[in-house]
């Protein structure tokens, strides 16, 4: 089946969404196509908690201080034109997903509680409760719901980009002018393969989180975009830079994802504490539990190797009980199911865990990926807001600016565009037959995350890269020969979307021989000016 459609936007989450909405505002004759391969509520964006990071108070806070503090954060590596793009605008971005009727938490007087995050100088995280992403999400899937020209299909799993490969063409990273024509697609209810051509694409596919044992990111979180390009021969960058969130809820009995506990706790006075409740972080940093995420995970990954734990304590008692139930509701009614009463006290265990990657689809300012006709916004993508290290709070941030700049291009060159339709080859299932062991995809999934938990996680090593790297050949090579003789599953395709995020995170790794940032090597433990992006 072929679907023909103005504009494809894999993925409806907050750069999705806003994308769609800015071209469907400004060209009501247009199709917009958005896909989801779950349902619409579940995206990246709903699992956001503490907030979204703009400057709104002036008289305290300016955009020279949060570009500062963005440029800190990222440890050298970030675009200064592109911080300024997003700091700057990100204002005006977020005063309309209000007036599209976004909640953020008010005081008493009217005012916006403004909250404070690790590595921000200023308070200036808008926030609802914590659950800012659901909320988020909730009035931009509102407001797209307005327009006629939106069409959101649900289940849909997309497979490959359609380039001038599937028209018989060789096609390398070398190959100049790749050109995108639309994507392959699982359709999930019905099992078979469409084609969806379209003018434009847009990526907005989210992160791979789900690479790693501990991890916050929900289950659909597998890098399905990333890899996609990469398979495409797009160009992929500064891969090696895995956020981990310092605080992740510690669960012996183990889920997946592991619960976040919002930087926000730590940003209204919670303090972090070994087992036997001492502090440690004024032994790395000046600004103790509030220091950028980079900083204070490798902190807490050492103290529970050093000491031989299982976790840290966040100890939330200098926060008052209002504060408490009104900001952290969800936050406290989790501990509790779990038997941790933060408000008779009790302290809550935490460890790191994956939650973010600043590296991905290279984009410029306005989200133009090196393919013709495919544009990204979102996690997927390494936009230079980010660098080495994301600061706190925005990523959603950056997810409603690109959508904005997306939208922007896509709609100057919209009425000079046209469809590809017939030269596009249909996919081909011949020879392939049902899979009759999916243990094999589990088990290759289970061994893939242990690899990089265990060799490519918080601290490196040059052993550990290489021991990484050749594990996860071996893997790609099974998969590789299960995808070829095998029908198309989405846990075959989202297993080979991992294995294809590991590769280029550990050898992303391997090729970096400083530590900055997010990643630290101990064969390399000192950063050097000179080294910037690493290409894949």
């Amino acid at each position: 089946m072929v679907i023909e459609t103005d504009i494809l936007i894999i993925g409806a989450g907050v750069a999705g969404l806003s994308t769609a909405i800015k071209i469907a505002d400004a060209n009501p004759s247009s199709e917009i196509l958005i896909l989801t391969k779950t349902h619409k509520q579940e995206s990246n964006t709903r699992w956001a908690q503490g907030g979204i990071a703009t400057v709104w108070d002036f008289s305290q806070d300016n955009f020279e201080k949060h570009i500062a503090d963005t440029l800190d954060a990222g440890d050298g590596l970030c675009d200064e034109e592109i911080v300024k793009i997003v700091v700057e605008e990100g204002h005006e971005r977020v005063k309309e997903i209000i007036d599209w009727g976004a909640r953020f938490d008010k005081e008493e007087n009217g005012h916006y509680d403004l909250g404070k995050e690790g590595g921000h100088t200023e308070n200036r995280i808008l926030h609802y409760k914590d659950i800012t992403g659901w909320e988020i999400l909730r009035s931009l899937i509102a407001k797209a719901k307005t327009y006629n020209n939106i069409t959101i299909k649900e289940h849909f799993f997309a497979i490959e980009i359609i380039t001038q490969h599937h028209m018989g063409h060789y096609v390398t990273r070398l190959t100049p002018d790749i050109q995108c024509y639309g994507v392959y697609v699982l359709n999930k209810e019905d099992d078979h393969i469409n084609t969806i051509l379209a003018k434009s694409t847009v990526m907005c596919t989210g992160g791979g989180g789900q690479v790693y044992r501990n991890t916050t990111n929900p289950t659909i979180a597998t890098g399905d975009g990333i890899a996609m390009m990469y398979r495409a021969c797009g160009r992929i960058v500064n891969m090696e830079f895995v956020q981990f969130h310092p605080t992740a809820l510690f669960n012996p009995q183990g889920e997946n994802p592991d619960f976040l506990i919002s930087e926000a706790v730590r940003g209204e006075g919670a303090v972090l504490k070994t087992i036997d409740g001492k502090t440690f972080m004024e032994k790395y940093d000046d600004r103790l539990s509030l220091a950028p995420r980079d900083i204070v995970a490798r902190a807490i990954d050492k103290e529970i190797k050093t000491r031989g734990d299982e976790f840290v304590y966040l100890d939330c008692n200098q926060i008052d009980a209002e504060t408490i139930t009104h900001h952290f509701p969800n936050i406290y009614e989790k501990c509790k199911s779990l038997g941790i009463d933060i408000l008779k006290g009790d302290m809550i265990p935490v460890i790191p865990a994956c939650h973010y990657m600043c590296g991905g689809i290279w984009t410029d300012q306005y989200g133009r990926t090196s393919i013709k006709n495919l544009y990204a916004a979102g996690e997927c993508t390494s936009s230079g807001l980010h660098g080495a290290n994301r600061l706190a709070s925005n990523s959603l941030l950056e997810g409603l600016v690109f959508g904005h700049r997306v939208a922007d291009i896509i709609n100057q060159q919209l009425p000079s565009l046209t469809l590809l339709k017939n030269e596009i080859l249909n996919w081909d299932a011949d020879g392939t037959t049902h899979p009759n062991e999916m243990v094999l995809l589990t088990q290759s999934w289970k061994e893939l995350k242990e690899i990089m938990s265990n060799y490519v996680g918080i601290v490196r090593t040059n052993t550990r890269l290489k021991r990484a790297l050749d594990r996860i050949h071996l893997l790609y090579t099974e998969t590789e020969q299960l995808y070829q003789n095998t029908v198309v599953s989405p846990q075959l395709c989202e297993l080979r979307n991992l294995i294809t995020i590991a590769y280029m995170v550990t050898k992303s790794a391997q090729i970096r021989k400083e530590s900055r940032g997010l990643h630290f090597n101990t064969d390399y433990p000192e950063r050097l000016d000179y080294l910037e992006t690493v290409w894949m």
